[in-house]
């Protein structure tokens, strides 16, 4: 080949390459500018991607998140956060890398110190926290549950009983003990005292022992007492027809009863109690007075007697007294009538029990029939 065509040559092919350059650049430019954006989107990524340590319960873990702040990283995570819930910082709190976020959830305790029953809650997970955080002094306390136990988040019961200070008085000392006992039964226990047969303390021995509290042992002996005591009669009055008005016939004397009682006695300390009863028996019933009252008017005239001196023959005879009974009782009323005459002249009862209308105007009919021989000593007055 001459000299002259390898120049052409040479130069076709630099005018071809030419014309191809702005072809390749034009399909260089949009991949250009991908990788450009590209790369600045990574550059926002990588500023928006946070590492952060997220301990929930004390259990720690570190992650990455895109969270603004701590309520978006509470979310994210799917933590239901309570009233009694712990969140360290507080929720709106924005994130940076770095931070740590505590969550510690609320657990129920039932909790009883020294018998007094109440539901509290603590973030604590151990039983030796929650003593602390709720500020229960717990040193010398006899607790349910070991320090080290674990409260799970459904929570648990606690009973804590604290060491007191008891006074307890018996047989005439005073002891003065420090304990955990849940009974007055139990400290007297550790004090070495017992309770015999019917002894007992000034509190109930199964109640709980309160700090500074006193108590005292009662040393009791006890015995029954039976006595015997009168039960009164009741009156019962009825009306009698066939009796003078003002008339009072005792037609069934009263009887009092009898009714046995049976006493508790106790001495305590040496002292003795008021008996106290314990049941009755009535050994026999009273036996009620029956009393009638009459009711029939009686006439006051015997003709043939009206005109007597009454009046002074009741003065000798019983000086005017219509209830007088003489030495022997068997003598009685304004003129001293006995029984059997009395009840002769239609009398119920006793004379002495009957009005002085009716006894004057039953002496009038014992004159009309025997004159004054009834009354031998005093008949003279009858004529003045």
């Amino acid at each position: 080949m001459s000299h002259t065509q390898s120049s052409h040559r040479a130069a076709r092919g630099r005018r071809r390459r030419r014309a191809e350059r702005p072809e390749a650049l034009r399909r260089l430019l949009p991949r250009a500018m991908v990788v450009a954006f590209l790369a600045g989107g990574t550059t926002a990524f990588i500023a928006h991607d946070k590492a952060v340590r997220l301990t929930v319960d004390g259990t720690p873990r570190t992650l990455h998140t895109f969270a603004a702040d701590v309520d978006d990283l509470l979310a994210d995570e799917h933590l239901d956060i309570g009233a009694h819930d712990l969140v360290a910082p507080a929720p709106g709190t924005g994130l940076n890398t770095g931070d740590e976020i505590v969550v510690r959830h609320g657990r129920p305790v039932v909790l009883t110190i020294d018998g007094q029953r109440r539901q509290v809650w603590t973030t604590a997970d151990t039983v030796a926290g929650a003593l602390h955080q709720l500020g229960v002094r717990a040193e010398g306390a006899i607790l349910s549950a070991s320090r080290s136990r674990r409260i799970e988040q459904h929570g648990m019961e606690l009973a804590v009983r604290t060491e007191r200070s008891v006074v307890i008085v018996a047989d005439g000392r005073r002891h003065r003990v420090r304990t955990n006992a849940a009974t007055v039964r139990e400290a007297l226990a550790e004090t070495g005292l017992t309770l015999r047969d019917q002894d007992t303390t000034s509190v109930p021995p199964d109640s709980f022992p309160r700090e500074g509290q006193t108590i005292s042992v009662m040393r009791i002996t006890g015995s029954k007492e039976v006595r015997e005591e009168s039960i009164p009669f009741r009156t019962v009055r009825r009306a009698d027809a066939g009796l003078a008005r003002g008339t009072v016939a005792v037609v069934q004397q009263g009887r009092p009863g009898v009714r046995r009682i049976t006493y508790r006695v106790r001495t305590v300390n040496g002292v003795r109690q008021k008996p106290k009863r314990l049941h009755t028996e009535v050994v026999h019933a009273p036996r009620p007075q029956i009393v009638h009252l009459g009711t029939r008017e009686l006439p006051t005239s015997v003709r043939g007697a009206d005109h007597l001196a009454w009046h002074a023959l009741a003065q000798c005879e019983a000086r005017g007294r219509p209830n007088a009974v003489d030495a022997s009782g068997t003598y009685g009323g304004l003129y001293q009538f006995d029984a059997a005459t009395w009840r002769s002249l239609g009398g119920r009862g006793r004379p002495q029990d009957a009005p002085a209308r009716e006894q004057t105007y039953r002496a009038k009919k014992l004159y009309i029939s025997r004159g004054a021989s009834p009354w031998p000593v005093c008949g003279r007055k009858l004529h003045g």
